[in-house]
C-alpha cells in the first residue's frame, strides 16, 4: 500500500482547492493512504474528506510570532516526532513557499513539488527530491490536479474537479435554528481586506430581492468587524438572520444545507463550492481568472466582476435566478 503525505498548510481557499487531486490520485491508486500536513485553524477542511487517515496539525502562524517561547518549541519537537513515526512513498508540497518547503524536512519519502521555475517561492524547490515543471497560468485548481498528476505519474485529468468533502451529520450547532429548516441563500459577506467587500447596501438591495422570492438570507461571520456588517445588513432586511460565531466544520454543516451560496472573494465560497452548493462569487478587487471558484463535478458556480469592477446588484440577482438551486 502506497503512503501519501500531503502539504498544503494555508490559506482556506488554497487548501479547498488542493482537496481535488484526493479523488484524482486515488482513482489510479484506489488503496493509498493519504496524510495531510496542514495549519491548525483549517484542519477542518481535510477531516471532512473520507479518503484522509491522519490530518497533523502546524501552527506556523503562531510559532513564528512566539519562537522564543519554550511551548512553541514544544509543539514543534511534537510535530517532528509524529512525522518521524512515518515513512512516506511520495510527500506531496503543493503549497511551494520556503514554509511548506521547510516541513518536508521533517519527513521520511520522497519529496515531491514544483520546480523552481513554477514555485511560488523559487527557494522551495531546493528542498525537493524530484522537481516538476507546471505552467502557473491556470486555475488554481488545475495547478494542483497537474502537479498530482505528474507526481504520481498519470495523465493530467480533463474532468471537473471531485472535492469529496462531506459535512458531518451528527455535528451538534449548539444553538437552536429553526430558521435553518426553511429555504435560505447563505451570504458570505466577510473576507481579508475591505477591498475585496460587496457594499452593505448591496447586500441589503439582494436580500429585499431575495424575499421576494420567499427566500431567507442566512449571515455568518468570523470577526468584530464581520458581526457589525452582519447586523447592519439584518437590521435592514425581514427575512435575513445572523448566525453565531461557528466553527468551519459547523459552517460546513450550514452552508451544505443552502439552496445557493453568494459571496465575495473569501475561503468560505470555495467551501461551498466544493460542498456541491450552486455558488456566485463576487469579485470586486482580484481577478477570478487564476484564483475564483472552480466549479465542481456536482453544483455549478459563477464569477462575477474582476479588478474594481464589481458586479452590481441586478447582475448578481440575474446570476442568481438563471443558477439551478439545490433542492
Amino acid at each position: 500500500m502506497l503512503k501519501l503525505l500531503i502539504v498544503k498548510t494555508s490559506s482556506l481557499g488554497d487548501v479547498i482547492h488542493n482537496l481535488p487531486i484526493i479523488a484524482d490520485i486515488r482513482a489510479h491508486y484506489p488503496d493509498i493512504e493519504i496524510d495531510w500536513l496542514v495549519e491548525a485553524s483549517f484542519a477542518d477542511i481535510p477531516k471532512l474528506h473520507p479518503a484522509v487517515n491522519q490530518v497533523i496539525p502546524v501552527a506556523l502562524r503562531r510559532w513564528r510570532n512566539a519562537l522564543f517561547n519554550r511551548k512553541t518549541w514544544q509543539e514543534i519537537g511534537k510535530v517532528k516526532r509524529q512525522l518521524a513515526q512515518q515513512h512516506y512513498d511520495i510527500v506531496l508540497d503543493t503549497q511551494s513557499l520556503l514554509k511548506s518547503a521547510l516541513l518536508t524536512c521533517f519527513t521520511h519519502g520522497n519529496k515531491h513539488g514544483f520546480d523552481k521555475n513554477s514555485a511560488r517561492e523559487p527557494l522551495a524547490s531546493f528542498f525537493y527530491d524530484t522537481t516538476h515543471q507546471v505552467s502557473r497560468s491556470q486555475q488554481a485548481v488545475a495547478l494542483n490536479r497537474a502537479l498530482a498528476a505528474k507526481a504520481f505519474h498519470y495523465p493530467t485529468p480533463s474532468t471537473l474537479p471531485d472535492y469529496g468533502i462531506r459535512p458531518s451529520t451528527q455535528l451538534d450547532l449548539s444553538f437552536d435554528a429553526p430558521y435553518l429548516n426553511a429555504p435560505y441563500i447563505v451570504g458570505l459577506h466577510g473576507t481579508s481586506r475591505d477591498s475585496k467587500l460587496w457594499p452593505t447596501a448591496h447586500w441589503i438591495n439582494l436580500g429585499q430581492k431575495l424575499a421576494e422570492q420567499q427566500l431567507n438570507l442566512i449571515l455568518p461571520w468570523a470577526s468584530a468587524a464581520e458581526l457589525q456588517r452582519a447586523q447592519d445588513i439584518a437590521n435592514a432586511l425581514k427575512n435575513a438572520t445572523v448566525l453565531p460565531k461557528l466553527s468551519i466544520a459547523q459552517l460546513a454543516s450550514v452552508i451544505s444545507k443552502a439552496q445557493t451560496a453568494i459571496g465575495v472573494d473569501t475561503g468560505l465560497s470555495h467551501l461551498a463550492a466544493a460542498l456541491n452548493i450552486p455558488t456566485i462569487a463576487i469579485y470586486t478587487d482580484t481577478n477570478p481568472e487564476l484564483t475564483g471558484v472552480s466549479a465542481g463535478a456536482y453544483a455549478p458556480a459563477v464569477n462575477l466582476g474582476n479588478i474594481q469592477k464589481p458586479p452590481s446588484v441586478a447582475e448578481v440577482f440575474q446570476a442568481f435566478i438563471m443558477l439551478p438551486r439545490k433542492p
